[in-house]
């Protein structure tokens, strides 16, 4: 008797996601600040942010309400500084109208080489956010590789790459111990091997309101804020630190809040001139663009803007 066997005779293929993820899924990448910047994830200011008024604005954790249209003729300069520099800037098409903080985008995302870990804010005002998000990133065709889920936070402005080896990532108010470590688990997934844990003191919020990194290696802080345990592994690693030492520009003029074009030139918040000629000296090209309307909700550029794709820093 003759038995046709039916199973398996086929063998998986063994190439890595990364591999795939150029044809399968487009090209998305990011392990630095600095790599030359080429796609962006953008909120443009809806109608939720015209909920906020003088009554509400700190139900929000805003300083004061906004002009609904000078925050977006900002937001739009800022867009066109993308756009003269060659950066495609996609935006988060859908938000309920009840989030006015979501133009922040950097908080819901944290980009990596193989796509986007969406986050779970820590603020309650914000929760929901970030379904929006991902369905943006699902129409681009960017995997989600991760979302915070459990009992974990996190922002993702609490987490920075250095390298395609290292990250710091912060924990305190806006990211618990249990978001930061789903973030962590993520990360090493693919490939990274440091991590420089950032205990974010009280009275802050997220990193890049205390350290940006503006050059391959040079990074910008406040000294007094940002832990020794931080700034050495930095040091380690060749980096020049540049001291933001006007109190004024890292507290109310966010001067660390700035976007790297591409390694060695900046677009950073008009209003900070100690920090920008420090930057000018140590050889870092300064672009300045007008921010007050969008800091009356405690952000600036970097909480703005959700990278997307960034070249690899060792082809910038």
């Amino acid at each position: 008797m003759n038995v046709n066997v039916q199973g398996e005779r086929w063998f998986p293929s063994q190439k890595a996601f990364s591999e795939d993820m150029p044809d399968l899924w487009g090209n998305w990448y990011c392990d630095s600040e600095v790599g030359t910047l080429r796609s962006v994830l953008m909120r443009r200011p809806g109608r939720e942010i015209e909920i906020v008024n003088e009554s509400n604005f700190s139900d929000f954790r805003w300083k004061a309400a906004m002009n609904p249209e000078r925050a977006r003729a900002q937001q739009d300069a800022l867009v066109q500084i993308y756009h003269d520099h060659g950066v495609e800037v996609h935006y988060v098409e859908n938000m309920r109208e009840d989030k006015p903080n979501a133009l922040y985008l950097r908080d819901l995302v944290v980009m990596t080489p193989e796509g986007a870990i969406v986050c779970r804010p820590a603020i309650e005002a914000r929760r929901g956010e970030e379904r929006y998000i991902a369905e943006q990133l699902a129409k681009l065709g960017v995997p989600i590789i991760k979302t915070i889920n459990g009992d974990g936070f996190f922002d993702g402005a609490c987490a920075m790459w250095v390298d395609r080896q290292t990250v710091i990532i912060g924990t305190g108010a806006r990211a618990n111990e249990a978001g930061a470590a789903q973030v962590e688990a993520e990360l090493r997934n693919i490939g990274v091997t440091e991590i420089i844990r950032f205990p974010i003191p009280y009275g802050h919020a997220h990193i890049d309101g205390l350290l940006n990194i503006a050059d391959m290696r040079k990074v910008v802080l406040f000294p007094w804020q940002v832990p020794y345990d931080v700034v050495k592994p930095l040091l380690d690693r060749d980096f020049t630190v540049i001291e933001a030492t006007d109190i004024a520009e890292v507290k109310e003029t966010f001067c660390t809040n700035f976007v790297a074009l591409e390694p060695g030139k900046v677009v950073m918040p008009v209003g900070n001139p100690e920090t920008k000629a420090k930057m000018e000296q140590a050889g870092i090209e300064v672009i300045e663009t007008q921010m007050d309307e969008i800091m009356k909700g405690w952000g600036s550029i970097h909480c703005m803007t959700a990278f997307l794709r960034r070249d690899p820093i060792n082809q910038a």
